[in-house]
């Protein structure tokens, strides 16, 4: 089954609200939220990129292009990071859960991307295999 990537605009806008949250969420608090999810991120009223989030702290990311990324995740001072298959340097997010969902940004500095959730769509990613239609 073809997974579809539009997520409607309103959707976007309302994720882009500003989250109400009480503070990074660790590590546990993150895994108990994620573990078992697909979660499209957004950005700047966007699609950005979907994540899926499987026991044992590993994912797999996707910029909605069907090219996926196997990683694993783990907690850094108070940042949630990962590192994929493709690069070894870790990408670090402080994450915050508001009545929205979740807001991630980039290394924890306010200058930085920040993404926000747009929806947990409940099924799997759709990965092409390499050099698929070649």
């Amino acid at each position: 089954m073809r997974m579809r990537y539009l997520i409607p605009l309103s959707l976007l806008s309302l994720a882009a609200a500003p989250a109400l949250a009480e503070g990074p969420m660790s590590a546990e608090a993150f895994d108990a939220y994620t573990r078992g999810k697909t979660l499209f991120y957004g950005f700047d009223g966007t699609a950005y990129g979907v994540e899926r989030y499987m026991d044992g702290r590993r994912v797999i990311w996707s910029f909605l292009d069907g090219e996926c990324k196997e990683g694993v995740w783990y907690e850094q001072d108070g940042q949630i990071c990962f590192v994929y298959e493709d690069r070894g340097d870790p990408q670090c997010w402080t994450f915050l859960q508001g009545p929205g969902g979740l807001t991630a940004r980039f290394n924890n500095d306010p200058e930085a991307t920040e993404l926000y959730e747009a929806e947990d769509i409940g099924e799997e990613m759709l990965c092409y295999g390499p050099d698929v239609g070649v």
